[in-house]
């Protein structure tokens, strides 16, 4: 770790503390057939048991519980498809925080019910033809609230990783031998943070961000060095992974931590949710699934040790799901 990161070790350590009176402390969980099929240990972190049913609010509650009076009188703003936007409204609603959610108008209909259930205002824009963070930055700034990114913010980071200090403390208490981790990755924050964390503590572990195909900006940026992006003509089912290029502040942060990025197809990725259903009786969202999707599709890199694996997610509208796990296309 170095002093031009946007965070270290301890910033992570912090916001484990700040978040620990509201936050779950998700599960561990491993399958007897999960690690027969892969022939490894594997370990299944579940975020779906989280607070609005995704890792996001882990972050979202480390940014906003270190605002002031003035600040939260003023409200947040933040933009996202849906797990952002409810692990903010949340976090929101806990503090007692305004919130205004910037969502894309095809966002899956339960992100976007939850989000307003949550008490949080949502401005529909068209994620093709639209900027959603000239929006959001637009109204936070006529109302002089706080923007909350989804992902390129340090505080928001730092409390994504707390994920992987769970992992480290988890896996140890099962006497797993750990060396290898599998992340969903969007804009990068989640294995940016867990990163972090992970590596300080064990430097040994192989940490790899896992995306799907055409939106594989991570992984391709890691091969060049510099930050890519995302095909205007690109399309998936993983909704919650979308990001058009990984951020300012997240890329730094992976190329020198992670070992590389695993990509999926939408195909495998409904294996995956079909599998988690089936097998591990766990439901689990399209952008959720990657990292299972990786694991079970036989990409992740050959180990001695045990494979730890992110589920960052279970919001999926009813309709598509049950299409997915009936073996139909959604």
């Amino acid at each position: 770790m170095t002093d031009s990161l946007a965070i270290t070790a301890a910033d992570v350590a912090d916001a484990a503390r700040l978040i620990a009176p509201a936050a779950v402390r998700t599960p561990l969980i491993e399958n007897a057939a999960l690690n027969d099929l892969c022939a490894r240990r594997v370990l299944v972190k579940f975020e779906g048991a989280q607070h609005s049913g995704s890792f996001k609010f882990r972050g979202a509650y480390n940014r906003l519980a270190r605002l002031d009076a003035a600040e939260r009188a003023a409200g947040v703003v933040a933009w996202s498809s849906g797990n952002h936007a409810q692990g903010v409204a949340f976090a929101a609603r806990l503090l007692g925080i305004p919130a205004t959610i910037v969502m894309p108008a095809d966002a899956p209909a339960i992100k976007t019910a939850n989000t307003r259930a949550l008490g949080a205002q949502v401005v529909p824009y068209d994620r093709f033809t639209q900027s959603r963070e000239e929006i959001a930055t637009a109204l936070a700034t006529e109302r002089g609230a706080t923007l909350v990114p989804s992902f390129d913010d340090p505080f928001i980071i730092a409390g994504q990783g707390t994920i992987g200090l769970e992992i480290l403390e988890q896996a140890q208490a099962t006497g797993a031998d750990l060396t290898q981790i599998l992340v969903c990755c969007g804009g990068g924050g989640l294995v940016a943070g867990t990163a972090t964390a992970v590596k300080a503590a064990r430097p040994d572990i192989s940490v790899y961000a896992v995306e799907p195909a055409g939106f594989d900006d991570t992984a391709r940026s890691l091969a060049s060095g510099v930050r890519e992006s995302v095909s205007p003509d690109a399309r998936s089912i993983c909704d919650a992974l979308l990001a058009p290029s990984p951020g300012a502040l997240t890329f730094p942060i992976n190329h020198a931590l992670l070992a590389g990025g695993l990509v999926v197809s939408d195909d495998q990725v409904r294996d995956a949710m079909r599998f988690a259903f089936t097998t591990l009786k766990l439901v689990v969202e399209p952008g959720g699934a990657v990292a299972l999707a990786a694991m079970l599709a036989g990409l992740a890199p050959p180990t001695d040790g045990a494979t730890a694996l992110v589920i960052s997610g279970a919001n999926v509208d009813p309709q598509d799901y049950a299409a997915i796990i009936g073996g139909q296309n959604a």
